[in-house]
């Protein structure tokens, strides 16, 4: 019999305890440990117990989440998934939580929270299984694979090329350290990364405020322009599509679309469509399988087409999928694709 995944809860709220504890473990592969009321209680129990993986309230008196996963992250790199609440501060702190090493985080409902938490029993336990299997690295050890910025060379142009981006669990960082190694004359980029509304705006100003390309969010109907970045709405599905000589962004409501909306596979595909063999496609990090099927389709339509490799990425779930398909041309360690992009954006390719 398979070892269970070894939980403990972290959070100030009795009732969000109980709640975790009890959809936690209605699932027969998950062990709830114990649940602590704050970062304190929660170190001695991390000592005592030595689980598999935390969840950890982002607000919290003592020590917030935050400083409490900064000194995880420094002194005993674990998976972590964060409990925020679905709001602007919320999306901020979280973000945060991401780029310093947390695995995912839920969102806490605003509103009738009971129901709320128990609508996302299946994303609670899901999410807690993908971190167990995450390839969780300390703060120091990220530093050395930082992708380092891309420089152009003579025949180089970005305006051939549409690149479509792809990611899930661990995009956060993934995203970041692609965009970030751009210059700001690369092609046009949309990237489709599962988040829920109300976050994606936060990420994008974010990337834009880090980065040499501009980021944001898409909105419907925008002209596709080089140099710029735009990030699918956390509530709706995103497209590209071809209006005479121009590509637009066409951002719509629609039912999810291989578990999610927005979906990468809608992304994928509507790139294979409008843009055939002038686009390359990127699937990073992720759980699931969504955009597998997409970028299949976009490299029989003759696009190039990129896959994160399982050294680098948080959860080989989309990518190993992906390449299982066919979908993956060239799988590449995360420092390396920016690089690979720019290489394909050439006016010799």
């Amino acid at each position: 019999m398979s070892k269970k995944i070894t939980v403990v809860i972290v959070d100030d709220s009795a009732l969000i305890r109980q709640m975790l504890t009890s959809i936690l473990s209605s699932d027969p592969d998950i062990e709830v440990l114990g649940a602590a009321n704050d970062p304190l209680q929660a170190r001695t129990m991390i000592k005592e117990l030595n689980p598999d993986v935390i969840t950890l309230d982002v607000e919290m008196p003592k020590m917030d989440g935050i400083q409490f996963l900064e000194k995880i992250m420094r002194l005993r790199p674990m998976p972590v998934v964060m409990i925020s609440t679905l709001t602007q501060k919320g999306a901020d702190v979280t973000l945060r939580a991401l780029e310093m090493g947390a695995v995912d985080f839920v969102g806490k409902p605003t509103v009738d929270f009971q129901r709320g938490m128990q609508e996302r029993s299946d994303e609670i336990i899901q999410k807690v299984k993908a971190a167990a299997r995450a390839r969780v690295v300390s703060q120091s050890q990220k530093v050395h694979t930082k992708a380092s910025s891309v420089t152009t060379g003579p025949g180089y142009s970005s305006t051939h090329k549409m690149v479509a981006i792809g990611a899930s669990t661990g995009g956060v960082e993934a995203l970041r350290e692609v965009i970030c190694a751009l210059p700001p004359d690369s092609p046009a980029i949309l990237i489709t990364q599962h988040m829920p509304g109300g976050f994606t705006k936060s990420f994008a100003d974010r990337l834009n405020s880090m980065s040499a390309v501009a980021v944001s969010e898409a909105t419907d109907g925008e002209t596709v322009l080089p140099g710029h970045v735009y990030i699918a709405q956390g509530d709706a599905h995103l497209k590209l599509v071809r209006s005479g000589g121009r590509f637009m962004c066409k951002v719509e409501d629609g039912a999810l679309v291989s578990g999610h909306k927005p979906s990468v596979d809608v992304l994928f595909q509507s790139v294979a469509e409008a843009a055939g063999d002038n686009a390359i496609g990127v699937i990073l990090t992720g759980m699931g399988r969504d955009g597998a099927n997409g970028l299949k389709s976009m490299r029989d339509a003759g696009a190039v087409t990129l896959g994160q490799d399982e050294t680098t990425s948080l959860v080989y779930g989309m990518p190993r999928v992906a390449h299982e398909l066919g979908g993956v041309q060239h799988q590449l360690g995360l420092d390396k694709i920016a690089g690979e992009i720019i290489k394909h954006c050439s006016e010799m390719s």
